[in-house]
């Protein structure tokens, strides 16, 4: 389990692999945030296709940063290839706010619109 953070101005690219729980989840905000920052990033993109799980924890974190995004005018992208991920993504109710991409550059073409 862990993540690892790409900045792609104007993009943050997270990749999580592993699990996505409450062992990993303040690491991860904490990290994300203060890149998110310190670089003057507009957009994050969170790639969950090499996920095995997620908790309602990983729910959190995403909405997290989704309100960050929102209050800087920038938007947010999941990128999704798990059955079981889609499916909490679907019954949390973030397709409503956020989309969901099949690979990282299907979500930058999208955000650069």
């Amino acid at each position: 389990m862990g993540f690892t953070l790409e900045v792609k101005k104007p993009n943050l690219i997270v990749h999580f692999y592993g699990e996505l729980d409450h062992h990993i989840t303040e690491k991860a905000r904490l990290s994300i945030d203060q890149k998110y920052l310190e670089n003057d990033i507009k957009n994050i993109i969170l790639d969950l296709s090499q996920l095995t799980l997620m908790d309602s924890s990983g729910i959190g974190l995403i909405m997290g940063r989704y309100k960050n995004v929102i209050s800087k005018n920038g938007k947010i992208a999941l990128i999704s290839s798990n059955v079981y991920i889609d499916r909490l993504i679907k019954m949390s109710g973030l397709l409503k706010i956020i989309n969901v991409y099949s690979n990282v550059d299907q979500a930058i073409t999208n955000l650069e619109r």
